[in-house]
């Protein structure tokens, strides 16, 4: 083999490696380069819904009306550039909007509001659930999540099922990372035929 192939050669593997290295660094930005297989959430059986939900959407009884969008067929988001992008500003806008402000007063101090000046998680998650529907994002795809912490503490995040997976909106990070990625205990979402109604999470193959 000649030294022209055997630099040709090495060129072609090196430009391998980088464009695997970029396709992996793309994970945020980049909606169809979303690493491993496709995993979305499986839902089991009814469960209790949160008092604080309950609550909720007795003051924001529009927010917990099932809307349907005829742009977004189906129960997942077909995921575009154009889409990811606004799922980023929006995650990024409502993070940087509230002051985060935590609640001392457990079940009893939780409001879920809508956009406060300053709140916790729960807060956070409403809000950038409101945006999007306000964007005319179907409530099928916007499904709020409760989760346990590494640190064990309950916190609510913002499920997006697309096409690429579903992804997680979370106040305690700017990134947009998939479900399966986050090291939290998936205790509850809301279900995507009413939003009204929640339900158990199967275990998670990573």
């Amino acid at each position: 083999m000649s030294k022209i192939s055997r630099l040709a050669m090495a060129a072609a593997a090196l430009m391998t490696i980088v464009t695997q290295q970029n396709a992996n660094a793309g994970l945020i930005g980049a909606p169809l380069a979303l690493r491993g297989a496709i995993q979305h959430i499986k839902f089991e059986s009814p469960t209790m819904t949160p008092m604080a939900f309950t609550k909720f959407c007795l003051n924001y009884a529009d927010e917990c009306k099932p809307r349907r969008r005829m742009v977004f067929r189906g129960s997942r988001v077909k995921l575009t550039d154009e889409r990811m992008a606004v799922l980023k500003e929006v995650n990024r806008d409502v993070n940087a909007s509230i002051r985060f402000e935590r609640n001392n007063e457990g079940l009893s101090g939780e409001k879920w509001l809508i956009n406060p000046v300053a709140g916790d998680c729960n807060d956070y998650a409403v809000s950038k659930r409101h945006e999007l529907l306000a964007r005319g994002w179907s409530t099928r795809a916007l499904l709020l999540s409760e989760v346990v912490t590494t640190w064990g503490e309950h916190h609510l995040v913002l499920v997006v099922r697309t096409s690429q997976g579903d992804l997680v909106l979370d106040n305690l990070t700017g990134h947009i990372v998939p479900w399966t990625k986050k090291s939290y205990q998936w205790v509850r979402i809301q279900t995507p035929n009413n939003p009204k109604y929640w339900a158990s999470l199967s275990e998670r193959s990573v």
